[in-house]
C-alpha cells in the first residue's frame, strides 16, 4: 500500500470527486459512514459520544459522524469551536443537516468546555491533516483539556495538530489519542516511533478514493500488508529436494551467547533452507548439536570467539552477528567476509557494531548486503538525528551511498532500500521487544536469500513474517510472557 503526502491525497480526493462522479459532500458522507461503521463496533450504543468539530472538512466529518451516530441512537453531543469566521463549504451544509437532528454547542472560551462523566466517547475533528502550523488560541486549549480528561478519545483521520509528513516540535499541543480512524491512505506520521502518543491504535477505512490516480502516483513511501507480502512467497515445486532451497552459513556465538546462535540458526531453518551450517566459538559445539541436529556445526579453533573464517565455496547466502562480541580476532574475521563473499549477506548485532568501529569496511560491503540494527545501533553507523524523519531520511541516504539495504528495527520496521524506497512493516507487536527476537529475524532473511529470494524480497518479506509470527506467538502467550523461542515455534507459510 502506497503512503501519500498531504499535497498527494489532496489531489487524490479531487481526481476522485472529478472522474468518479462524487460531489465533495458525498464524498464526506461516505467517509463519515465508514468511520461509523469502524466506530460501532467498537463502542456500543449505550455510551454517550461528545464530538468536537472544527470548521474546516474535518468538522464537516466530524458534524457527518455525529448525524449517523444519532440516526443509530447513540447519544450525541455535538461542540463546534468558534476560532474563526471562515467554514469550509461542506462544514456548512453538514451544519444545516445535523440541525434536523440535534443542536450543537458553540464554544468561545476555553471557560465554556463542556461537563460530562467519564463514559463519554469524544471524537476529535478538530483539525485535518492539512494542518501546516502549530495549533495556538482556543484550539490548543481546547486540545490540551481533552488530553487532560479520562475519556476514550478517537480522532478523525489524523490526530489534531499532528502533521501528516513533517516532523512536529517537542512543544506543540497535539491531541493524543487512544484510536485513530484514518481515510484510506495512511500518514507517514503514523509510522515513526515519535507520534506513538499522537495516533493511539490507528486503523484505515475503504472510502472509495480513486485506485486509477493512487496506482499512477509516485511514492517512495509504502505499507506492507499481507497481500503484498504473500505474493513475493515462492511456492516449493512437486519434484523439489533440499538443494533447491539453498545453503546457508550462520556465522554466530561466543563465549556466554552462544543461545543467539541458536535462535538464529532454528529461525533459519523454520524459514525453510534446505541446509544449513554453522560456525561457532568450539564453546557451542555440544550446544549446537544438541539443540539443532538438523544443522553442521563447523567449530572454531578458539574455544571463546571467532578467529577464523571457514572456507565460503558451498554456501548461497551468509548471515553473520548474532552473539559475536567484539573482540579483534573476531574484527579480522568481519574483514575477511567482505573480502571474499561472492553471495549475499546479512549483517547483525555485533557485526553492525564492528562495522561502526572500522569504518572503512563499509566500503567493502557487497552491493545490497542488508543490514538489521536497532536504532541505537543505526545510530553508530549513520550518525545522530534530531527527530525520526531525520532518521529516516539519514537511512535513505546511507543506503544509496553505500548500495546497502536496511531493515531499521521496531514498532512498523522499515526496510529501506538503495532507490530511495521505504517499505513500513504492518506486523509485530510490543511482545517481540524481547532479547533474542533480533537474532530471529537474521536467521529468516539468511533463508529467504539461500533460497535465491533477491534480497529485496527477502528483506521485506522475512520482515513481515517476522512480525507475524511474533502475532501469532503473542495470541497464545499473551505480550508480557512473550520471548524469542515462541516467535520461531510460530513461524509458518
Amino acid at each position: 500500500m502506497k503512503i501519500l503526502n498531504v499535497s498527494q491525497i489532496r489531489e487524490l480526493d479531487a481526481f476522485t470527486i472529478q472522474n468518479e462522479p462524487i460531489s465533495s459532500l458525498d464524498l464526506m458522507e461516505r467517509a463519515a459512514n465508514a468511520f461509523v461503521g469502524w466506530f460501532k463496533n467498537q463502542f456500543v450504543n449505550t455510551r454517550p459520544v461528545h464530538i468536537f468539530c472544527g470548521k474546516g472538512n474535518n468538522g464537516g466529518d466530524g458534524l457527518a459522524v455525529a448525524r449517523i451516530l444519532s440516526m443509530l441512537s447513540y447519544d450525541v453531543y455535538v461542540t463546534i469551536l468558534d476560532y474563526t469566521s471562515n467554514a469550509s463549504e461542506d462544514f456548512e451544509s453538514n451544519l444545516s443537516r445535523l440541525k434536523n437532528h440535534l443542536q450543537p454547542h458553540i464554544l468561545t472560551s476555553i471557560h465554556e468546555f463542556p461537563e460530562f462523566g467519564d463514559q463519554v466517547i469524544c471524537i476529535d475533528a478538530l483539525l485535518g491533516s492539512g494542518l501546516s502550523r502549530p495549533v495556538v488560541g482556543i484550539v490548543a486549549e481546547v486540545i490540551t483539556k481533552l488530553n487532560e480528561l479520562p475519556n476514550k478519545l478517537v480522532a478523525v483521520d489524523i490526530a489534531s495538530g499532528l502533521y501528516a509528513d513533517q516532523p512536529n516540535a517537542k512543544d506543540d499541543i497535539i491531541i493524543k489519542p487512544d484510536y485513530t480512524v484514518s481515510f484510506q491512505i495512511p500518514k507517514l506520521a503514523f509510522m515513526l516511533p515519535q507520534n506513538a502518543e499522537f495516533t493511539g491504535d490507528w486503523h484505515l477505512v475503504d472510502i472509495g478514493l480513486s485506485q486509477e490516480y493512487i496506482h499512477r502516483t509516485q511514492t517512495p513511501f509504502f505499507y506492507t500488508q499481507k497481500q503484498a507480502a504473500e505474493s513475493l512467497i515462492k511456492p516449493r515445486g512437486k519434484f523439489s529436494h533440499k538443494g533447491t532451497y539453498g545453503h546457508a552459513l550462520l556465522i554466530a556465538g561466543s563465549y556466554g551467547k552462544i543461545g543467539a546462535a541458536v535462535l538464529a540458526g532454528k529461525a533459519c531453518l523454520r524459514s525453510g533452507v534446505g541446509l544449513l551450517t554453522m560456525h561457532f566459538p568450539g564453546c557451542g559445539y555440544n550446544i549446537v548439536q544438541i539443540s539443532i541436529p538438523e544443522a553442521m556445526a563447523v567449530p572454531d579453533i578458539d574455544e571463546n570467539h571467532l578467529s577464523i573464517l571457514p572456507d565460503l565455496e558451498t554456501y548461497s547466502a551468509i548471515g553473520i552477528g548474532p552473539g559475536i562480541g567484539q573482540d579483534s580476532k573476531t574484527m579480522k574475521v568481519l574483514e575477511q567476509l567482505f573480502d571474499s563473499a561472492k553471495v549475499p549477506l546479512v549483517i547483525d548485532a555485533d557485526a553492525l557494531n564492528l562495522l561502526s568501529q572500522n569504518r572503512h569496511f563499509l566500503e567493502k560491503l557487497p552491493e545490497n548486503t542488508i543490514l538489521t540494527p536497532h536504532p541505537k545501533e543505526f545510530q553508530r553507523l549513520a550518525g545522530d538525528s534530531k527527530d525520526e524523519f531525520e532518521r529516516l531520511e539519514n537511512g535513505r541516504a546511507f543506503s544509496k551511498k553505500h548500495k546497502v539495504i536496511i531493515c531499521l528495527k521496531g514498532a512498523n520496521t522499515a526496510v529501506i532500500l538503495p532507490d530511495g524506497e521505504v517499505h513500513f512493516n504492518s506486523t509485530g507487536n510490543p511482545g517481540m521487544a524481547t532479547g533474542g527476537t533480533g537474532d530471529v529475524l537474521t536467521g529468516i532473511i539468511t533463508s529467504l536469500l539461500a533460497q535465491k529470494y533477491s534480497p529485496r524480497d527477502a528483506a521485506i518479506l522475512g520482515v513481515y513474517q517476522h512480525g507475524l509470527a511474533g502475532d501469532k506467538a503473542a495470541e497464545q502467550k499473551g505480550q508480557t510472557a512473550l520471548i524469542a523461542s515462541d516467535v520461531i515455534d510460530s513461524l509458518g507459510w
